[in-house]
């Protein structure tokens, strides 16, 4: 399809403005597409300002696609601690190991091959197959619908499968023939930086002369918000259990929730219950012990997805019985400064911390 000359005028506007505006990030240093793989499996539902330092740590560790896919899975987890989403980490190791088995340890260059990798979809491969290779295919994140809603005035939130389709389309209609992996990150900056869902920045905006929202004065108006679901609030107990200065932890299973990270025991509550009522129930289950509560340490208050989780955490001792797991395939006995070197959910490395403080 032919580029119209006020198409031609947009692209130049916004990769001028890119040019100049652009953040620095480390992996906008080269084309490297093993690093830009990476830093798009991060970049997943994850800010940019968070990724970063998770990138440098991991380019430190992983520098090669060959290293990564020789890497164990505790240690890929370790690196991923604290950023959430799992399954984003076990993904990419699965993805190197097939680059590396399948494709000569080349990413594949093709929308059809890129897209067969685990945790690879429509986002993730264009951002590849534009930055590292250079192809004409479009990117759509929640930056790039909303300035495209907004630009072209499109009452379109990506809510249903129809929306989004509308909003995949206009962006590839609006695509250069060459340099579209920059337009498409110019576009992204341009919604992470200036098109901000709430006031945006108009002022400084590159389009503003094409955006149709801005012209009507709509711009807060689009996109049109998506009905929110609301979160789940769960109340949680967790024991951290002392015998002879060591801790207790387990490993989650594989295939469940953030299945392969350690955890200290504990579980939700049932109607009624009180915090260590709750902890005294899900350890006899468990682990088939009963327990002395020496104290309260902390109460941690975080958030999974669409779960509001309140979090009573207990320094706790074994009064009776021997620890016989039936949640987990692995368990050990550790000390508090060895905490440190196993991969756990977010919630728990709060613990941790404080543990590590006391100690020190």
């Amino acid at each position: 399809m032919k580029t119209s000359n006020s198409s031609r005028i947009l692209q130049k506007k916004l990769l001028e403005w890119y040019d100049e505006e652009k953040r620095e990030m480390p992996w906008r240093n080269d084309r490297n597409p093993y690093r830009i793989l990476v830093s798009e499996f991060m970049l997943q539902q994850t800010q940019v300002k968070t990724v970063i330092p998770y990138f440098e740590r991991w380019m430190k560790s992983f520098p090669t696609l060959q290293k990564l896919a020789r890497a164990r899975e505790s240690t890929i987890l370790k690196h991923w601690e604290g950023l959430g989403y799992y399954s984003r980490a076990r993904n990419l190791k699965k993805t190197a190991q097939i680059i590396l088995q399948d494709y000569s340890g080349k990413v594949p260059d093709s929308m059809e091959e890129i897209l067969k990798l685990p945790g690879v979809g429509r986002y993730t491969a264009g951002a590849v197959l534009s930055i590292a290779f250079g192809h004409k295919v479009p990117v759509l994140d929640g930056n790039v619908k909303r300035v495209l809603s907004r630009l072209l005035l499109l009452k379109e939130n990506a809510g249903t499968r129809k929306s989004e389709n509308i909003l995949w389309e206009a962006m590839e209609n609006i695509l250069p023939e060459t340099g579209a992996g920059n337009f498409n990150q110019a576009f992204m900056e341009l919604g992470a930086t200036v098109c901000l869902p709430k006031n945006p920045l108009c002022l400084l905006c590159p389009l503003k002369q094409n955006c149709k929202a801005q012209k009507a004065g709509k711009q807060n108006l689009y996109p049109p918000q998506k009905q929110k679901t609301p979160s789940i609030k769960i109340e949680v107990s967790a024991a951290v259990i002392l015998r002879r200065n060591n801790i207790y932890i387990q490993k989650r299973k594989v295939g469940g929730l953030m299945g392969g990270l350690w955890e200290f025991p504990g579980g939700k509550f049932e109607s009624g219950e009180s915090p260590e009522q709750c902890l005294h129930r899900e350890i006899n289950e468990e682990l088939g012990v009963s327990l002395h509560i020496d104290e309260k340490l902390m109460v941690i208050k975080h958030s999974y997805t669409r779960f509001r989780v309140t979090l009573h955490v207990f320094l706790c001792r074994i009064r009776s019985g021997r620890v016989s797991p039936t949640q987990s395939d692995e368990w050990s006995w550790v000390k508090a400064k060895e905490l440190d070197t196993y991969p756990f959910p977010a919630a728990n490395v709060k613990i941790i911390k404080s543990l590590m403080n006391n100690e020190s």
